[in-house]
């Protein structure tokens, strides 16, 4: 059998007579071969092939596993499988495919569970795609998107009344562990008035994916939706694609003049998937193990998200942030509180103490809230965070019984409206709350005290 050199010689000997019609000569596909592997990078010689494109790896024993492009360095090129490298060995032929993985999109996506291939998941039988997209997106013109100034529904009354979140705004869950960032995310994604939500599942565990898409999507949410898992599981070059599959097909339905609300848990597992490639091609590390890169890379994931041109549609997204050992400057956490568009913090106090959901109404910020409401509703959320502040702030000695009742008024009231507060930032997580009830049960409890502030 000849090689694939012999055979691109043959083929442009054949066209010899006719060469002066050829106005560039097409590219040689040249084979290269396994080299080496150290942990879950592939090193291959002799072929050649761009940042992001796929090769083939095939087996001894005629087992074909692809993989992508990461790096290079002299004549070396750095892969990482995006399936099971089981099977692997020295020599093994390396084929380049295609120059850049595009992902398929389409209408027929909805109600689809996928990987982060873009394969399905659900056993529905075969995708029928009416488009391909690159999968890293195309770039928006920042002076072109249309600005934020609809207010959109997410059904949590904590959300609506005092963090209103803006449709095309990007927005983090921040949070440790445990504490109920994926079931407040599986409330949104069952309340909030899209056209169309797109979930992404990263590097979460297996168990949850059939959980979400049975328990919290269910048959009526499962119809609008679009989800892409990736468990923990996978390699890091799927979970990381995953997180970009599911930005592309949002992209997509919003190019359609859609509202699409996008949904991904988590962002912490994204970047943790970069610094596993990172590491692997020996980028070194800078702040605790995330190589420079992986910061890099946060931007321009989230930047995606947002509003499109006048007249188009939009991607209001919600992002979970891992904080690990509940330290709010984890460098992932910091890093995304810098580029998203405010935050929820969810803290474990409030979880342990059954305050669901565990929103830290002092610790969390809508940075769009005064372009997205009116006067009014504006005064009422300053007077409730007030209140809030000032009782927490006086809790010890309030508590004790230190702070003797008339000393001040402001925590004369702070106290007397505590347990109304505290029974209004709470909802159970099957019973959806409007906007409007929202901002009338917030009117209910503090009208009196913000009309007497005009």
């Amino acid at each position: 059998m000849k090689s694939s050199l012999d055979r691109n010689e043959i083929w442009l000997g054949k066209l010899k007579p006719y060469a002066k019609r050829l106005v560039q000569p097409p590219e040689l596909i040249v084979e290269g071969k396994l080299s080496r592997m150290v942990g879950l990078t592939l090193e291959a010689v002799g072929c050649r092939a761009p940042i992001g494109s796929r090769c083939q790896v095939q087996t001894k024993a005629g087992r074909v596993i692809e993989a992508e492009v990461v790096g290079f360095s002299g004549d070396r090129l750095f892969l990482m499988p995006t399936g099971d490298p089981y099977g692997l060995e020295p020599d093994c032929r390396v084929i380049p495919m295609s120059k850049e993985y595009l992902a398929r999109v389409g209408f027929s996506l909805l109600g689809r569970v996928l990987d982060g291939a873009g394969n399905a998941l659900d056993g529905k039988g075969p995708l029928k795609t009416d488009a391909q997209v690159s999968l890293t997106g195309v770039p928006v013109n920042p002076l072109s998107r249309k600005p934020i100034r609809e207010v959109l529904d997410v059904g949590v009354r904590a959300i609506n009344a005092l963090l209103c979140v803006g449709r095309g705004q990007r927005m983090g869950l921040f949070a440790g562990t445990g504490v109920g960032k994926s079931v407040l995310l599986g409330m949104m994604t069952k309340f909030t008035n899209a056209d169309v939500v797109v979930v992404g599942l990263i590097g979460e565990r297996g168990r949850e994916v059939n959980e979400f898409v049975q328990k919290i999507l269910g048959t009526e949410g499962l119809s609008r939706s679009v989800v892409v898992a990736t468990p923990a599981d996978y390699p890091p070059l799927m979970r990381a694609n995953g997180a970009l599959l599911a930005t592309s097909i949002a992209e997509y339905f919003r190019d359609q003049g859609l509202d699409v609300l996008l949904l991904m848990d988590s962002l912490t597992r994204y970047a943790q998937a970069h610094r596993e490639i990172a590491l692997a091609i020996d980028e070194p590390p800078a702040t605790k193990g995330y190589p420079p890169s992986v910061f890099a890379k946060l931007p321009r994931l989230v930047e995606r998200a947002g509003n499109g041109d006048e007249g188009g549609g939009s991607i209001t997204a919600f992002y979970t942030v891992l904080t690990e050992g509940d330290d709010p400057n984890d460098p992932v956490a910091d890093s995304a509180r810098g580029v998203l568009d405010g935050h929820i913090v969810l803290t474990r106090e409030l979880a342990e103490s059954g305050h669901f959901p565990a929103i830290d109404i002092e610790a969390s910020v809508s940075r769009v809230l005064p372009d997205i409401v009116d006067d009014d509703h504006l005064r009422m959320v300053r007077k409730l965070r007030g209140l809030y502040s000032l009782y927490q702030q006086n809790r010890d000695l309030i508590s004790v019984g230190a702070y003797k009742p008339g000393s001040n008024p402001n925590i004369d009231l702070a106290i007397e409206k505590i347990a109304a507060i505290r029974n209004f930032l709470q909802q159970d997580m099957n019973e959806p709350v409007d906007l409007s009830r929202s901002i009338l049960e917030l009117s209910d409890l503090l009208g009196n005290e913000v009309k007497g502030e005009r």
